[in-house]
């Protein structure tokens, strides 16, 4: 399963999203209706020891924030950091200080060490579609384009008010608590963020179901497509941190 921190901070984003696009309409408050369901298969975990070590390696270093373990595990040379749409590496720093740029490793203040250590439990890469033999992560997981496309058209969304479940059999609870009662139970497929007026635990986000049902889902039950990503390269024979995909302000 994909590491909890990573997913409750791409959850937030999705949540954030989701009421910036409902926002900039109507409000979206009122009783779902049904929708296609659009499955999805899961992102599947890479079988390789020595990446296994190397991710268990990165994990330990972003736990201690070990500014020197985590550099020694990352490029020295051709880091790149793909945002919008081109490489923001700055060609004259190291990798590690790219990475940290990205993840805002020196703000006290943020989560940057927290993802880092979130992206080292996730064992599903997909490949760079732009830099070859990179290996990305977290692998989104396979679904029918077009068939998505059109339920977005359909349902008047946007993409971001979208996410799927980590696993099957996710408990859709009727009040944001874990003891409340079950009203269904989530497949491999689609589901909408649908956010509300009332103040719900950061712990839990909202959602409505193929069915048209609405209720609550532990907000690290639910990724996002798209998210940002971090990336691993072979250097020297030995797997290391080499690109990110997103990410705060260039340096």
């Amino acid at each position: 399963m994909r590491g909890l921190c990573l997913i409750a901070a791409c959850a937030a984003v999705l949540i954030a999203g989701a009421a910036a696009a409902q926002n900039r309409g109507p409000p979206s408050l009122a009783p779902a209706q049904p929708y296609k369901a659009v499955a999805i298969t899961p992102p599947q975990p890479m079988n390789d020891d020595g990446f296994d070590a190397m991710r268990k390696q990165v994990g330990e270093a972003a736990q201690k924030k070990d500014r020197a373990a985590m550099a020694r595990l990352v490029v020295a040379r051709g880091f790149f950091w793909q945002r919008e749409g081109r490489n923001a590496a700055n060609k004259r720093k190291s990798g590690f200080d790219n990475l940290s740029a990205a993840l805002g490793l020196d703000n006290k203040e943020g989560a940057g060490w927290e993802i880092l250590f979130g992206y080292a439990e996730d064992p599903s890469v997909s490949p760079s579609p732009r830099h070859n033999g990179a290996l990305c992560a977290p692998a989104d997981p396979a679904f029918d384009a077009k068939e998505l496309d059109a339920l977005i058209k359909a349902t008047k969304t946007d993409a971001t008010e979208w996410g799927y479940p980590v696993s099957d059999g996710i408990e859709v609870h009727a009040t944001p608590q874990a003891n409340a009662p079950t009203i269904e139970k989530l497949g491999l497929y689609f589901v909408r963020i649908v956010p509300e007026a009332a103040s719900v635990p950061a712990s839990y986000m909202r959602i409505a179901t193929p069915s048209g049902r609405t209720g609550y889902v532990s907000i690290d039950s639910i990724a996002p497509i798209g998210n940002d990503q971090i990336c691993y390269v072979k250097d020297g024979g030995a797997w290391k941190i080499g690109g990110y995909v997103g990410g705060g302000e260039p340096q």
